[in-house]
């Protein structure tokens, strides 16, 4: 009788711990409640500021090509080898913003553009142009974008982004998305914000931080992806099949533990 209510204990505990393992399954898929944000009206607005170190082509440009081109770096040839000559392609200045925030503007001397967006430096000089040019164009670009992704994804890097504007999951999908191991409720962004970096946490389970201020990424950006505890399991040899293998083993020791009570009574 006694070894009969072990092998009954012991068949308790082994359904109820398959169980839980495939409960936890649900810690995998994303966006689980998106239906209760599918009609939320997004308001991020979103805008990358400039920071400190970015490099900034800014291109002033008006109807008389000979009036904007003071206001306009040097384009300089930058020596290439091709074959066995040497050609030279040419290549626009960038700005440097410093660690001030400041760059030096031709003709217009210094302007603030750290903690600044794109469209706000932009109309800071148009104001000042109007004083020389009418119907200024300025066009500018942050052409060292990048973001980097780390820990349980399956492609680590560095990502230079051309467009300037690119969200968490498409970040995360350029890194090849998150392994099996991956925490999905419990991202790490690193973000710097005025020279100070700040650290906030993502759970991407939920469709909400959709709506959040970490949706879209600004340049310099760190993800970090922690390891889950499953990883401590891969030497028992739990794949991506595991579910599957589970859901088996759950049904065997349902089946063995309702023989087992009915021969008991």
């Amino acid at each position: 009788m006694k070894n009969r209510n072990l092998i009954l204990y012991f068949l308790l505990g082994l359904n109820l711990l398959l169980i839980t393992a495939c409960a936890n399954k649900r810690q995998i898929a994303y966006y689980q409640n998106l239906d209760q944000i599918a009609n939320q009206e997004n308001a991020n607005g979103f805008e990358s500021k400039i920071q400190p170190d970015d490099l900034l082509m800014i291109v002033v440009s008006a109807p008389d090509p000979e009036a904007a081109a003071p206001f306009n770096l040097e384009i300089i040839s930058v020596p290439t080898a091709i074959g066995q000559t040497t050609q030279g392609q040419r290549q626009q200045q960038l700005y440097l913003v410093d660690a001030n925030g400041l760059i030096q503007f031709p003709v217009l001397g210094e302007i603030k553009t750290g903690g600044q967006t794109k469209s706000e430096v932009i109309n800071v000089i148009k104001g000042k142009l109007k004083k020389y040019i009418n119907d200024a164009i300025v066009n500018m670009r942050i052409v060292n974008f990048k973001v980097t992704v780390q820990g349980e994804v399956a492609k680590p890097g560095i990502f230079t982004i051309a467009s300037e504007r690119i969200t968490l999951p498409e970040a995360l999908s350029l890194a090849g998305d998150l392994t099996i191991y991956g925490k999905r409720n419990n991202i790490i962004l690193v973000r710097e914000v005025n020279n100070k970096k700040t650290f906030n946490r993502i759970d991407i389970t939920k469709a909400d931080f959709i709506n959040s201020p970490y949706y879209y990424l600004s340049q310099n950006d760190l993800l970090y992806v922690e390891p889950n505890k499953a990883k401590s399991n891969t030497s028992t040899g739990l794949t991506q099949n595991g579910p599957i293998w589970i859901a088996i083993a759950s049904l065997i020791s349902s089946v063995v533990l309702s023989i087992f009570i009915i021969n008991k009574n």
